[in-house]
């Protein structure tokens, strides 16, 4: 068993207008994920499945099948491989968590998160 304060956790700019903060256990990653109004991530999939909390503000989810606007208290599930873009509505932060760990984010392998083009 292991306390985390995200307090005590680093925050770190992946762009002009997305931070996060990211703690990882031995099967798990979870995020604290700050976006300002405006901000993308571009289209990507990951073999992890996924469960975006959104914590604060308003988040669009885009898929190839729909789309889902998600506001403070809401939950989305996004499966694994399943392709999807995220755009801030207003100022926002998300707690994700996934399943398996995030290596390609441990290994430095996040480059779509790193000053995103928009796409």
């Amino acid at each position: 068993m292991k306390l985390h304060s995200w307090s005590q956790v680093a925050s770190e700019d992946l762009s002009a207008t997305v931070a996060r903060r990211v703690i990882h256990s031995e099967r798990m990653t979870t995020a604290r994920i700050r976006l300002k109004k405006g901000a993308v991530v571009p289209r990507h999939s990951h073999e992890n499945e996924q469960i975006s909390h959104v914590l604060e503000g308003s988040v669009l989810f885009q898929f190839d099948d729909r789309e889902i606007t998600a506001r403070a208290g809401d939950l989305v599930e996004i499966a694994s491989h399943e392709p999807h873009r995220v755009e801030a509505l207003e100022d926002s932060l998300a707690m994700d968590v996934f399943q398996p760990v995030r290596q390609d984010w441990i290994q430095g392998d996040d480059g779509y998160l790193r000053n995103p083009s928009g796409s």
